[in-house]
């Protein structure tokens, strides 16, 4: 299932895992970038591609910020398939201004199509998979999260949330080969119209993100990465912690730390941490040496 594939990179998506021998629900509201209007034209163009090509897929044009429509085209494409063993949450839109014009709508509204969507798609599929054991989820995050954009509060921090959604699950579902990844694309889409000349759009078309959706849902896909990928080329992103300091209780601690932000950003030996508790893992060793000291 590939949500926001009547277009642009979720289309590829489909198209590209249809070529590859998946049987593709293609979903999509079939909206403005904004999140306005509906239709299932864009869904249906995109299914009629993958079947004139020999392929297999079903259109649907549920919004995904609707959790009882998400388990219905869920329970549909189960009952039409047998089982669902590969989710792409990209559906998404855009509702950009600095952070003191947008209004609390526009952010609400983001957060619950990228981050909400994608929790109610992936909430729908997530029992399924672990009865098979097996399941391989993407989620599509955004260097706007990662490290920020102006005037795209709301949409980065969807897509920083996202990031969090991730690494939580990916630990959760281990056990039961589920395995949960983000994909991070630069590409020219309608969504960033205007905002990239016409040289750097033709270096950046939506088809070569989806070669690294295909390496992220394979069966010996990794867990737990953010991938970047845009123009051919791939990367990966982390959310790492440096060695730090110790300033101690004392008093002066706060003026300690205002002294040493060198020390504390020096990324020499730093780690990426197997989950949230590697930080406070650190800090604990910390003290101890220091106590010892």
């Amino acid at each position: 299932m590939v949500t926001g594939a009547g277009g642009g990179l979720g289309r590829e998506h489909a198209l590209l895992l249809a070529r590859r021998g998946a049987k593709v629900v293609v979903n999509d509201v079939g909206g403005s970038v904004a999140g306005s209007g509906a239709s299932a034209t864009a869904a249906e163009a995109v299914v009629k591609e993958i079947r004139d090509a020999g392929g297999e897929a079903v259109a649907n044009a549920s919004s995904v910020t609707d959790f009882a429509a998400v388990e219905a085209m869920i329970d549909e494409a189960r009952a039409r398939w047998g089982k669902v063993d590969i989710l792409v949450n990209n559906a998404g839109i855009l509702r950009d201004k600095t952070f003191s014009k947008m209004s609390l709508e526009d952010f609400r509204t983001v957060i619950d199509v990228h981050l909400m969507g994608s929790v109610h798609c992936t909430k729908a599929v997530w029992n399924h998979m672990r009865e098979q054991s097996y399941g391989r989820i993407v989620m599509t995050t955004s260097s706007s999260g990662l490290y920020g954009n102006f005037g795209q509060a709301n949409y980065g921090a969807a897509k920083l949330a996202l990031v969090g959604l991730m690494q939580t699950l990916a630990l959760e579902g281990a056990k039961y080969n589920i395995h949960v990844n983000c994909l991070a694309p630069s590409a020219a889409t309608r969504m960033l119209d205007g905002l990239m000349s016409a040289d750097t759009s033709k270096l950046l078309p939506p088809g070569a993100v989806s070669p690294g959706v295909l390496a992220l849902v394979a069966d010996d896909a990794p867990t737990r990465t953010i991938l970047c990928a845009g123009g051919g080329s791939y990367e990966q992103a982390h959310i790492s912690l440096t060695r730090g300091i110790f300033a101690g209780l004392a008093e002066d601690a706060a003026e300690r730390v205002a002294s040493s932000w060198t020390a504390i950003g020096d990324r020499v030996g730093e780690i990426v941490p197997e989950s949230g508790i590697s930080q406070s893992q650190l800090e604990v060793e910390k003290l101890k040496r220091a106590s010892v000291g």
